[in-house]
């Protein structure tokens, strides 16, 4: 019986720990603060409430481990509220929300990261200094999304154009 016990503990003690594993979010203002002591590189998720396909890539693509194991570890993941977030300073410029973009007011640093192409969702690629490298427009699936992450996160950028790169890569996630 105790082992049928401990059995049960063990398995429930496994599931809960797989089913709480998840992105680190943060916000921008605290991956500024974490870069000067431990720079990295950063990967913004812009979205609003009402995005559909933002939602679903919460539930799908952001759940799959190796997507949370990736991001955890090469990124500074940041969730970015486009329409929520409050007043940031960047750079020694302040940005905040502004009702002219959008349907319910835009974040004038998501315009800026967004070079103006407000579409949800979008990923933004910072380097370690938030020089933007990249946005990515679009809802990904797991494995569209596995070559991205790895162009930039493992430095691939610096080495090969993207087709380069993507004509060549493997993916293992699935």
């Amino acid at each position: 019986m105790r082992y049928l016990l401990l059995l049960t503990f063990l398995i429930t003690a496994l599931f809960s720990k797989a089913q709480t594993e998840s992105i680190n979010w943060i916000s921008f203002s605290e991956a500024m603060e974490l870069s000067k002591t431990q720079p990295k590189k950063v990967f913004i998720d812009m979205y609003t409430n009402w995005c559909g396909w933002c939602k679903r890539m919460d539930q799908t693509t952001f759940a799959n481990p190796d997507v949370i194991k990736y991001m955890n570890e090469h990124f500074y993941p940041v969730k970015f509220n486009t329409e929520l977030e409050g007043p940031i300073t960047v750079k020694d410029s302040t940005y905040k929300i502004n009702p002219a973009y959008g349907r319910n007011g835009t974040h004038e640093l998501a315009v800026r990261l967004l070079n103006g192409k407000l579409s949800y969702p979008t990923f933004v690629f910072l380097d370690e200094k938030f020089n933007i490298l990249s946005p990515v427009p679009g809802y990904q699936k797991t494995d569209q999304i596995e070559p991205i992450l790895k162009y930039f996160g493992d430095q691939n950028y610096l080495e090969k154009s993207w087709v380069e790169f993507s004509e060549a890569f493997k993916g293992s996630w699935q």
